[in-house]
């Protein structure tokens, strides 16, 4: 249920995300896909894939030296501290926020199509890594409720989406980019807060939604640059007929000339 309370934290965790909206809405940029295929470099990969190589040993590897899962587990299970939810919410915030700034003005790197296209497949890698994993592993979560813990689903969508928001906005302002892992953060903390998943869950979530929104930019140019091709060459065939609808008085028909 949302609640005011809820509300008025999601509006908090925004605020970076939108704080530099009036700072940037009149700079000109372009409003298309770049037509040159970016590289991922391994540099790039080092901070997703440390993440993930940390929550495989801290959860899978080895489970009985998982001393930072079980610290704040057992602090959390002693505690016992109220549900605060709004990680339900959050989780989607980053992603929806590059809509948001287009709205007010500020543009991103891609226009809506190709970057709703890109979001598309960075969810579907995310979706589909996450929810295999959860049904391979069953990793039973903290409270107990399932054996379906490891990764983290929220913090996978929620670096996903931070991931993409850098992405579209890294060219206008890095503070835009920052204030969305701060939120896609903060869903992860919520998580172990809310004693739903173990901190090698949140890593490796982590880690995945990030290289999830890296191969989609990635691959998402050649398969646009395939589409266009089959296109062309459908509509070249097309070309090559010629259609003439007649009638002599009593019948109507369609002659179809074919070009050698």
């Amino acid at each position: 249920m949302i609640t005011t309370k809820k509300v008025l934290v999601l509006i908090a965790l925004s605020f970076p995300l939108l704080s530099y909206a009036d700072n940037f809405r009149d700079r000109d940029k372009s409003d298309s896909l770049q037509a040159i295929v970016p590289k991922i470099s391994a540099k790039s990969l080092i901070v997703p894939g440390s993440l993930m190589l940390y929550g495989t040993i801290e959860t899978l590897l080895a489970p009985k030296y998982k001393m930072l899962n079980y610290a704040i587990g057992h602090e959390v299970i002693n505690h016992r501290p109220s549900k605060f939810t709004i990680d339900d919410l959050t989780q989607y915030l980053p992603a929806a926020s590059v809509y948001v700034l287009n709205i007010s003005g500020v543009k991103g790197k891609n226009n809506f199509k190709d970057r709703t296209i890109i979001l598309g497949i960075a969810s579907l890698l995310t979706a589909a890594s996450v929810n295999s994993l959860k049904y391979t592993t069953k990793v039973e979560r903290p409270d107990k409720s399932a054996f379906n813990s490891f990764p983290s689903g929220h913090t996978a969508v929620a670096f996903m989406g931070a991931e993409f928001l850098r992405q579209e906005y890294q060219g206008v302002s890095p503070w835009i980019g920052i204030g969305g892992y701060i939120v896609a953060a903060s869903t992860g903390v919520l998580r172990i807060y809310n004693n739903k998943h173990w901190v090698g869950d949140i890593a490796f979530g982590a880690g995945v939604g990030i290289i999830s929104a890296k191969l989609a930019y990635w691959l998402y140019p050649t398969i646009k640059n395939r589409l266009s091709d089959r296109k062309r060459r459908n509509n070249n065939r097309f070309d090559s007929f010629v259609f003439l609808p007649y009638y002599n008085g009593q019948q109507g028909g369609l002659s179809i000339l074919k070009q050698f």
